[in-house]
């Protein structure tokens, strides 16, 4: 590249070379020089060595000594050139007429024929190796053309099968030097090390015929392990390690809930009565905390920092120790390509061998870098990958051409999973997995004790951040009317003057006695952030109400920095939504804050009120053990849906291509699985399916939820079909195929039905006024949404 400064200067190479015709005469011998070599040969000096001059040429190409001699000593002559040249080029400050005198002093050098005698000398000598290397190819000694009338060993074969082998064998000609692993697979810059690179370390080009075909020997099939529960966490600690606050923070958790995580593995054990449970291999890869993407969570852990994610990752540990699979736990980028078998280099080429765990449970941080580093087995393993996904993801975010076709802009989004493989805190919405966490649940002995000992004018505030105080002035005047307010504001040296002088602000407490302080108190207040953390529910659980803002109109990315970005269109009509939702009054209540007279009201209720302590089933130990090992159990996005149990394709078209599969409920409002009807062996089984429309404007998750029910996408691939519009007597004027996150559905003022025709677009999130939808809903088990009737 050349650039011209103010002083009329040309930049190139390395130095400054002054505009005089000189100068230009001897740069241009070795420019000239150079592309005749190189356009002589057709190219074949292309794949120069790195590190090598500009004008060095790979001598060992040719075929005789006799060549071999004459480019060394024209490579040497126009080093010597390049050489003198720089010299020249850096003496801005000496004179004209001592640059002349250099020049001819460097022309000198040579024998005393004229420069263009030089120049033909040169020009002659390239032609002449050009010929001779023609005829080498033709009698060849290159394996690239054709011999003794055979084919060309190294030339592309075109197949069908392969489409994109011919641009895949253009690309890797001009950048096979941009990442040394081609290097580490062979390539070596020869069309032969390309196809053998792309057909047999990728993919995109067919097998070469004269390359050894043999089969492999059939490697024996390792004897399945079955996992057993476990009961000492011992060996997980010490796997866990030490060194950053967060993994000690996460040990601290881990023992100190031991005995309740070995009393839910005993319960667990009882219930499956030792079915049959393969033992996986996991990797467990907590992306946040590695040094590439910033740990600004560990430094922080001891300054109030959020401990919601760390406390879901010890919970994650914890189950799948207990449940007996074998486990892998980084927080390096470094041990993370060693565990996976990732080459060196940039990331751009495949593992070196077949993946060496059944899943993966890693976050975005992670997954972004496994993408970086796996080359194409990210896409060839990624059924493998579960995300810890602390708000969810949306199908309208998750597929990338449909989200960018429509606007459905994010930060975390495009991955094109199985919405099922992104795993929650709380269950936002059921396109997602429900992962969850645990609350440490009480004994009946404990309960007793703590209502005895509470205090009835006593508040704790949920903010150990000064900031979350601000603009709660006027709340708080109101409280501190009729309770005695509690704070554990982080501070390093003096008190924080967001909080009021009546405020007794007890610091940063560790774990035990900021739950001692909850036993003590009356109400758990929260100012509106942090959003869904795991505190409201470990102070319900000890016994506290809690009281929560409302929003209206509700928070959401389309009003709400802090959810801007983020892969939902979910809109939060409170703090937590959960606690809203599925604990409710008298555990939860939730008000306007900016309206004194609803708060005044409120906090008066809450002192008459009389509450026991409460944990949700699906917060313990035992309920989050079930889901996890349901989970493991029965999710498979790598292997194709096995649709019926026998697998014969005439019951496999009976299914898919009639609706005889589905009949009328009782009340005629909606549609159930037949008794009669073949089963397609599919988890949760379709036996817990029940199908309704919705109401304009409503979405699947809700229109379920009215039922009594919860959306299930994995049944979308069912009702997927014309004729079910009819039985739920819907007459549609027409009916097509689209991609979009809202169908199947039927258009009201066209009266148009339209089906889905991108699986990964199957969604219970999402509403329009326009639209009703048709609606997969299931059962689910009293005390654990995640889970149907008969999912265990």
């Amino acid at each position: 590249m050349i650039t011209v400064n103010s002083d009329g200067i040309i930049m190139g190479r390395r130095c400054l070379v002054t505009l005089r015709p000189f100068r230009i005469f001897l740069a241009g011998i070795g420019f000239f020089t150079l592309c005749f070599l190189m356009t002589s040969l057709g190219g074949q000096f292309s794949a120069k060595r790195l590190g090598d001059s500009p004008f060095t040429i790979r001598t060992e190409v040719l075929g005789g000594l006799e060549y071999r001699g004459v480019l060394r000593k024209m490579s040497e002559m126009l080093e010597v050139l390049l050489k003198r040249m720089d010299s020249l080029t850096k003496m801005q400050n000496v004179s004209e007429f001592r640059k002349m005198e250099e020049f001819h002093s460097v022309m000198n050098k040579f024998p005393s024929t004229s420069l263009m005698d030089k120049i033909q000398a040169i020009a002659q000598n390239v032609s002449n190796i050009a010929i001779k290397m023609d005829q080498i190819l033709q009698n060849g000694f290159v394996p690239l053309k054709a011999k003794d009338g055979k084919r060309n060993p190294c030339e592309i074969v075109k197949d069908p099968k392969f489409p994109d082998c011919t641009a895949k064998l253009e690309w890797m000609r001009a950048r096979w030097t941009s990442d040394p692993c081609y290097a580490f697979y062979g390539v070596d810059g020869t069309d032969c090390s390309f196809l053998i690179y792309l057909s047999e370390i990728e993919w995109f080009c067919p097998p070469l015929p004269w390359r050894n075909q043999t089969v492999p020997p059939i490697k024996k099939m390792l004897p399945r392990m079955q996992a057993a529960f476990r009961t000492d966490f011992n060996p997980l600690l010490e796997q866990i390690g030490t060194g950053k606050e967060s993994l000690i923070f996460m040990k601290k958790r881990i023992r100190h809930l031991s005995t309740q995580w070995i009393l839910a593995a005993h319960k667990l054990e009882k219930k499956l009565k030792s079915s049959w449970r393969d033992q996986k291999k996991i990797l467990v890869y907590v992306g946040f905390l590695t040094e590439e993407s910033g740990d600004v969570f560990s430094p922080k852990v001891l300054k109030g920092g959020p401990l919601g994610e760390m406390v879901q990752w010890a919970d994650i540990l914890a189950a799948l120790f207990l449940l007996g699979h074998t486990l892998k736990i980084s927080v390096s980028l470094k041990e993370l390509q060693n565990y996976l078998g990732v080459p060196p280099g940039r990331g751009s080429c495949p593992l070196t061998g077949p993946l060496p765990f059944d899943l993966i449970y890693t976050d975005y941080h992670g997954l972004q870098q496994m993408k970086q580093h796996m080359g194409l087995s990210f896409k060839m393993h990624k059924c493998h990958i579960r995300v810890i996904d602390t708000f969810g993801t949306e199908p309208a975010y998750n597929y990338e051409e449909y989200a960018t076709l429509h606007g459905y802009h994010t930060n975390w989004g495009y991955w094109n999973f199985n919405p099922k493989q992104y795993m929650t805190m709380f269950p936002h919405t059921p396109d997602n997995s429900f992962m969850g966490f645990v609350s440490e649940e009480l004994n009946t002995t404990e309960k007793q004790s703590i209502m005895r000992h509470k205090v009835k004018n006593m508040a704790v505030v949920y903010g150990k951040e000064v900031n979350m105080w601000k603009g709660k002035e006027q709340f708080l005047k109101i409280l501190n009317k009729y309770m005695e307010i509690h704070g554990t504001v982080y501070y390093e040296t003096q008190r924080p003057p967001e909080v009021p002088a009546f405020v007794k602000n007890h610091g940063l407490l560790p774990q035990q006695e900021l739950q001692q302080l909850l036993r003590k108190a009356k109400l758990f207040v929260g100012f509106g952030f942090p959003y869904e953390g795991p505190a409201p529910l470990e102070a319900i659980a000890n016994g506290c109400i809690y009281l929560q803002p409302r929003f209206n109109p509700p928070h959401s990315s389309l009003n709400h920095e802090f959810f801007r970005g983020k892969p939902t269109s979910r809109e939060v009509s409170s703090q937590h939504p959960y606690a809203e939702t599925f604990i409710g009054k008298p555990h939860v209540w939730t008000v306007d804050y900016n309206n004194s007279e609803e708060i005044e009201t409120t906090i008066k209720s809450i002192m008459r009120t009389q509450v026991e302590p409460y944990l949700p089933y699906e917060y313990t130990c035992e309920g989050m053990l079930e889901r996890v090992y349901a989970y493991i159990q029965h999710q498979d996005f790598c292997t194709p849906p096995s649709y019926i149990s026998d697998k014969k394709k005439d019951q496999h078209l009976k299914i898919y291509n009639s609706t005889s599969s589905f009949v009328l409920l009782p009340n005629a409002t909606g549609l159930t699985w037949s008794p009669n009807a073949v089963r397609p062996l599919q988890w949760p089984p379709v036996t817990s399916m029940k199908l309704w429309i919705s109401e304009e404007g409503q979405s699947c998750t809700d229109t379920c939820q009215v039922h009594g029910h919860i959306c299930e996408p994995e049944f979308f691939q069912f009702i997927n079909k014309k004729e079910l519009f009819l039985l739920l007597k819907i007459t549609c004027d027409s009916t097509e195929s689209e991609m979009n996150h809202l169908y199947p559905a039927f258009a009201v003022n066209t009266r148009e039905c339209y089906l889905q025709r991108e699986p990964l677009l199957y969604s219970c999130a999402g509403r329009n006024s326009k639209h009703q939808r048709l609606c997969p809903c299931r059962d689910f088990q009293e005390r654990q949404l995640a889970l149907c009737k008969n999912c265990l």
